[in-house]
């Protein structure tokens, strides 16, 4: 058997495009080896060579998903290769969910063995880990060389056809696959030497991890809602039109905050949504089918609620990191407060 054939995808930026201002980079393909490349290269040595690489803007593939995964998976079978990586993409959101997207579709569509890799917290993680071998890396690029030494062992054994260990000892991001095993030790007797280590605070691994819930303790009921000041956040998108903000459609990495004082009712000349996870076509008729301002303002007037807060905040909740919402709502939580506000509705899609 000669070299590895790899095809390897990236983003604009890692491409050394540009960044926010090239996002809608249509795919395009060099038979060259490029950013993240060059580290791949020099990791694969002699038993391994990138034979092409494809670059894609950002915004252009997740606001044109099926377009561009089947522009790209016909630009990867050009080239038959015997192995396909994407990134890795660290803590870019839509970079992630564009990487897993084309990973799992060159997996499942071309038969070949793929990877990518990124950050735990990047929404590409938990939209594909259970399909695809996602490499763990760092937050940002600055950890490029591990993510490297990690993503090129198994990359190697995915293309060669060899058994992959467990995540631990591989390296991938875990997916929720159980394999038995024999050990010499009974689950009675592993069972309680875990809960005596246990008992002592000492370190134990369990076999069995269970997910790690978010649990938020309900606030008091609000106690005359007649005087409330209320205030309206949405993860739905709608914002003025035009989107002056410019909140991607999908991983948002920002909100916005907009005076509704002097609107009884949002219009299709007035606000749109900004999200790409679901038809907009709706919303941007009638905004207020997601922020209901419409209805608020009766209430108020009713003397239903006190008053209805002159801002609202808004994002776009489609693939965006928790993380990234946990930060956005920390910081617009402590303006509410200021504000007086007494609760708020939050609107998704």
């Amino acid at each position: 058997m000669g070299k590895i054939r790899v095809v390897h995808y990236i983003n604009q930026f890692f491409a050394g495009i540009g960044g926010e201002e090239k996002a809608d980079y249509k795919p395009e393909v060099r038979e060259a080896v490029l950013g993240p490349g060059m580290a791949l290269k020099a990791g694969f040595k002699d038993e391994a060579e990138i034979v092409a690489t494809i670059i894609c803007g950002d915004s252009y593939f997740n606001e044109n998903i099926e377009e561009a995964k089947k522009e790209i998976i016909e630009m990867v079978k050009k080239y038959e290769p015997d192995l396909f990586i994407a990134g890795p993409a660290f803590n870019a959101g839509r970079y992630g969910v564009a990487a897993g997207t084309i990973t799992e579709a060159v997996q499942n569509e071309l038969r070949i063995p793929a990877l990518t890799g990124m950050y735990i917290e990047n929404p590409g993680v938990d939209m594909f880990k259970k399909n695809i071998y996602i490499v763990s890396t760092k937050d940002s690029a600055v950890g490029m060389r591990d993510a490297v030494a990690k993503m090129v062992p198994l990359a190697l054994k995915l293309a060669r056809g060899e058994e992959i260990g467990s995540p631990e000892e591989e390296g991938y991001i875990p997916r929720g696959i159980r394999k038995n095993y024999f050990t010499d030790k009974r689950g009675s007797q592993r069972a309680v030497e875990m809960l005596v280590k246990k008992l002592k605070n000492e370190e134990f691994e369990t076999e069995y991890p269970m997910p790690n819930f978010d649990r938020v303790e309900p606030n008091p009921a609000v106690k005359d809602i007649m005087k409330a000041k209320i205030a309206l956040v949405t993860s739905g998108g709608i914002v003025p039109k035009g989107n002056p903000d410019h909140i991607e459609s999908s991983s948002a990495s920002k909100y916005g905050k907009y005076d509704i004082s002097g609107y009884e009712n949002l219009t299709e000349e007035t606000h749109q949504t900004a999200h790409g996870g679901y038809d907009p076509v709706y919303a941007n008729l009638d905004a207020d089918r997601v922020l209901p301002v419409d209805v608020l303002r009766d209430l108020e007037k009713e003397g239903k609620i006190g008053e209805l807060h002159r801002y609202f905040y808004a994002t776009v909740g489609n693939g965006t990191a928790v993380a990234n919402a946990k930060k956005f709502a920390e910081e617009f939580s402590k303006e509410l407060k200021a504000d007086g506000v007494d609760a708020v509705i939050l609107t998704s899609t």
